[in-house]
C-alpha cells in the first residue's frame, strides 16, 4: 500500500472514531506508521486531509447520485418523496466497493462534518459537488411543490440528521434485529427501513 494510502485510511478510521476535532495528526502519523513529513507532502494539511477522505468516496458517489436523481427530475410524472429518497440506495451501496462498510463510514463521515462544526468541510462539498445538492432540491420540489425553501433547509437537515445516527449505529442496530427480532439485516435493508420514515416526515402538511 502506499503512503498516501495508509495515512487516508489512518485518517478515515480515527476521524469516524474520534471525530474531526478529537484526532491530531500525530495520532494519524502513529496509526499509518509514517512521519508528520509525509502527511505535510501529500496533504499540506489537517483540512486538506480530511477533504482528500471525503473525496474518495464523494468521487465515486457524486456521478452516481447526478444520474439517478437526473432521471428523477427529467420524467414527466410527479415523483413521490419515497422515490426521490430511494435513488440514493444503490449510489451509498455503491461505496462498500470502495472500501470495506463504505457505506456507513462516508454517513458517519459526513455527520462527523456537522458535528464537529467543520464548516469548511461542509464548503468543500456543496462547492466541488454543487450538482447533486442542486438535483435533490430539484427533486423534492418536483414532489413536494408546495414546500417552501425554508421549510425545506429544516427537513433536510432533520432528514441529515436521522440517517447519519441510523447509519453510524447501524451495526448495533442490525444486532438489535437479531437478537430482538430474529431478523438478519443487511446495510441495504437498513436504509430501506429509513426511507419511508423521513419521507413522512419531509412529506408533512406545512403548518400555519
Amino acid at each position: 500500500m502506499s503512503t498516501k494510502n495508509k495515512i487516508l485510511d489512518a485518517a478515515e478510521s480515527l476521524f469516524a472514531e474520534h471525530g474531526f476535532n478529537g484526532t491530531s495528526l500525530r495520532e494519524i502519523t502513529s496509526k499509518a506508521e509514517v512521519n508528520l513529513a509525509a502527511v505535510n507532502y501529500h496533504f499540506g494539511s489537517k483540512k486538506e486531509l480530511i477533504k482528500a477522505v471525503m473525496s474518495r468516496y464523494m468521487n465515486v458517489l457524486a456521478p452516481l447520485l447526478e444520474a439517478a436523481l437526473s432521471d428523477i427530475c427529467e420524467q414527466e410524472n410527479k415523483p413521490s418523496l419515497t422515490e426521490v429518497l430511494t435513488a440514493f440506495i444503490e449510489p451509498l451501496l455503491a461505496l462498500n466497493e470502495v472500501k470495506e462498510n463504505g457505506t456507513s463510514n462516508f454517513l458517519q463521515l459526513l455527520g462527523r462534518g456537522y458535528t464537529d462544526s467543520q464548516g469548511f468541510l461542509r464548503w468543500f462539498l456543496t462547492t466541488q459537488y454543487p450538482s447533486v445538492i442542486s438535483l435533490f432540491v430539484n427533486a423534492v420540489q418536483k414532489a413536494y411543490p408546495e414546500l417552501t425553501a425554508e421549510e425545506m433547509f429544516w427537513r433536510l437537515h432533520f432528514t441529515m440528521g436521522t440517517v447519519v445516527f441510523t447509519m453510524s449505529s447501524s451495526d448495533a442496530l442490525m444486532d438489535i434485529a437479531k437478537n430482538d427480532f430474529d431478523k438478519d439485516l443487511s446495510i441495504a435493508e437498513v436504509i430501506q427501513k429509513v426511507i419511508p420514515y423521513v419521507a413522512a416526515g419531509v412529506g408533512a402538511p406545512i403548518s400555519d
